[in-house]
């Protein structure tokens, strides 16, 4: 099982092709996925859609072992990616998913053989045009008291946007896990830590026992949250794209509880390498 737990980072700001080199790279994808990497008008998004695009590849065939030109990758009405899986393919997990992320300089996947995952990688940028405090208010309203308490009261004003990046990107990684992709309710999810460790979190006073969730620090002013949650709590739209959602206590106790591997980072240059084996056969 821990085989199909992976948490995979590119860091894109070296990365600086020519045109012809960013197009053979496009190139190797499936023809339908190059408008959505196209549709952006700036380099610097184009490059972080382009290797979002290229990890999910590489991470299906290299975990799964589906042949490259049969790997179907969909998406719900929510945005969230899924594996299209075909009967035909005896898969070694029963419920393999996967998430991405992409801010600043890295973009990030992550994914699980059996629970849900969600992966929310985030910069700490600092705001352009206004103040930190004016910047942060606007998302007040998304925080529990005390998680609000402990951003405001972090220190200096760095450390209060380091701080509320960590809370957001935790906030983020539990939305995406289950696909809502909405930010509505995230007042009512308190997170608790120990300096950023033994993260857990709350929903109106209530220990969301069937949930893990994991930050990184990444380095560069950058960080990764990653959250792990039984199947049954996926949105509807989700649920139906998944292979299985019932599980005995016993597979979702076993699925819950896989070590949470280290980060991997890898080179754009690896995935065009892996991708272009892949698909000369």
């Amino acid at each position: 099982m821990e085989e199909g737990v992976r948490r995979w980072v590119v860091d894109i700001s070296k990365w600086d092709p020519h045109p012809s080199h960013f197009s053979f790279a496009l190139s190797l994808l499936p023809s339908h996925e190059h408008s959505s990497v196209t549709r952006f008008v700036k380099m610097e998004d184009r490059k972080r859609a382009l290797v979002s695009r290229m990890l999910q590849y590489v991470l299906v065939h290299d975990v799964l072992q589906i042949p490259f030109p049969d790997i179907v990758i969909k998406r719900t009405l929510e945005g969230k990616p899924y594996l299209d899986y075909y009967d035909k393919f005896d898969l070694r997990f029963p419920n393999f998913n996967f998430n991405v992320s992409h801010h600043g300089d890295y973009v990030a996947i992550a994914s699980e053989p059996v629970c849900l995952v969600g992966v929310d990688i985030v910069s700490y940028d600092v705001p352009q045009g206004e103040t930190t405090t004016e910047f942060i208010q606007f998302f007040s309203s998304y925080f529990s008291s005390l998680e609000w308490d402990n951003i405001v009261n972090s220190g200096t004003l760095n450390d209060v946007l380091t701080e509320f990046y960590r809370y957001w990107s935790l906030k983020e990684a539990y939305v995406k896990a289950i696909g809502s992709g909405l930010t509505e309710g995230l007042n009512k999810v308190e997170f608790s830590h120990t300096r950023w460790t033994n993260i857990s979190a709350k929903v109106d006073g209530k220990t969301m026992t069937e949930w893990r969730f994991w930050l990184f620090e990444l380095g560069d002013r950058h960080c990764v949250s990653i959250a792990r949650v039984h199947p049954i709590s996926a949105t509807t739209s989700y649920k139906t794209t998944l292979k299985k959602v019932d599980f005995t206590e016993e597979e979702y106790t076993l699925g819950l509880h896989l070590p949470n591997v280290g980060i991997v980072k890898l080179d754009v240059e690896q995935l065009i390498s892996i991708l272009q084996k892949a698909s000369d056969f």
